[in-house]
């Protein structure tokens, strides 16, 4: 009976408990690194403090902390420890075995080349930097040399980059502070230059969540590592809600003790404050750009994993660098560089599949009801309106007060699609259950 499962969940084996270890070895060190990846704090001063006064953009970083770990975070990563498997394998059960191609599968590959060019572009934008060169020419090369060369690395030997990442991971938090201190005397001088509380505030929950969305969802990956609830927890309250506290707070007061000890118009670029530390600036960017070589081998690990995984017709090696060449073009043309815009593009996608996975787990009776038959429309009507909810600033003739009333955006795609999701359950819309015990699903 279960040949009848798609290739992709026949293939899958459960992670034996045996090989899974602390959550202080595997879940907080992964989670960290990705909020100690310049991506997620480059964007974060100019919509936030420029408004919302420093206390209030402080709190804004611990809420949003909180709800990424209970929100996004913590169902995905309780499905991936009690089953050992993977996002696409219990994303079986809210979007169908023949659903979870597209959803997760695909569109977390697709995701994670956008993170890709992200990486990419900010990368060699820092070694430019630090090089103190503007040349057009120079730019594409390393970019184009980057690109393809932690491509093959991700490919070729992961598990290398998986051994440097114990180090690398840190050397960031190291150049964050040292901008930190070089900037911290102009703090208390800092004001925004356009009071408004609350906008700064939802501003805040919006980039944070939004950059957050995928890395949530991913949590079935990271949790089937762990041992048990604990492991979940304490790995996310620590790699997610801190790290987010940490390494953001760290950087926006960096850009406010900036803005807050120079004269004339406040310019809240991150790397504007990173110059602040003067003779070593440009070792610092360079560090920064380092840092930047973990984030990308597994970007593009996750997309081929992703690819290979629901493509297997497709030779692995060729749809991975055919999605390697797409993020390319997007790092070259600086089309990676609008970070908010996909912040808000990862959120409003993500944010509705970890509201419909948040409520098939709490319906399942915590726990992982087994892949469901075909597609689970429920899943995806869920998806798509909480999609659309996200976007909604972006659909032309939709009515200003709607868009007011639809801040933080990435937070209601999430609750919609949660809603949406038990709606349709309750009116019996979600397909059968087939197999569970194929792949050891929970009673």
């Amino acid at each position: 009976m279960a040949a009848t499962l798609p290739s992709y969940l026949r293939s899958s084996t459960p992670n034996p408990l045996a090989k899974r270890a602390p959550w202080y070895k595997n879940t907080f060190p992964s989670y960290a690194g990705i909020f100690l990846w310049y991506a997620f704090y480059i964007p974060l001063a100019a919509p936030t403090i420029s408004k919302a006064d420093l206390g209030v953009c402080l709190l804004g970083l611990l809420i949003a902390g909180l709800l990424c770990f209970a929100l996004y975070y913590y169902a995905p990563a309780m499905l991936g420890m009690q089953t050992g498997r993977p996002l696409y394998v219990v994303g079986a059960s809210t979007f169908g075995t023949a659903g979870g191609y597209l959803m997760p599968g695909l569109l977390m590959g697709l995701l994670q080349l956008g993170w890709f060019a992200v990486a990419t572009y900010y990368a060699t934008s820092y070694i430019m930097q630090g090089l103190g060169s503007n040349s057009r020419i120079l730019f594409v090369v390393i970019a184009l040399v980057w690109a393809y060369s932690l491509a093959w690395v991700a490919i070729k030997g992961i598990h290398y980059v998986a051994r440097v990442a114990q180090f690398l991971n840190w050397v960031p938090l190291i150049m964050i502070l040292i901008v930190f201190w070089a900037n911290r005397k102009g703090i208390s001088s800092y004001h925004p230059a356009q009071p408004d509380n609350w906008s700064g505030f939802l501003a805040m929950l919006s980039l944070v969540i939004g950059f957050f969305a995928t890395a949530g969802a991913a949590g079935a990956d990271f949790g089937m590592n762990n041992r048990n609830r604990r492991d979940i927890a304490l790995g996310g309250l620590t790699g997610i809600t801190l790290a987010i506290l940490v390494a953001g707070g760290l950087a926006v007061l960096s850009v406010a003790g900036h803005i807050g000890q120079t004269a004339g118009a406040a310019n809240y670029d991150y790397a504007t404050a990173i110059k602040s530390v003067g003779a070593l600036a440009p070792i610092v960017f360079f560090l920064f750009a380092a840092a930047s070589l973990v984030p990308t081998c597994f970007c593009t690990f996750i997309a081929a994993n992703s690819f290979g995984t629901m493509l297997p017709k497709i030779p692995r090696s060729f749809s991975t660098m055919v999605g390697v060449t797409i993020g390319a073009i997007l790092a070259v043309t600086g089309v990676a560089e609008n970070l908010v815009g996909f912040f808000t593009l990862v959120g409003a996608s993500f944010g509705p599949i970890c509201g419909a996975m948040a409520a098939d787990y709490l319906l399942a009776g915590k726990k992982w009801s087994g892949p469901r038959q075909g597609i689970n429309w429920a899943g995806y009507v869920a998806w798509a309106v909480g999609f659309v909810v996200g976007i909604l600033d972006k659909i032309p003739g939709v009515p200003a007060s709607w868009v007011r009333a639809d801040r933080p955006e990435v937070l209601f795609s999430f609750l919609v699609g949660f809603l949406i999701y038990c709606l349709l359950s309750a009116l019996r819309l979600r397909p059968p259950v087939i197999y569970a015990e194929a792949l050891g699903a929970a009673e």
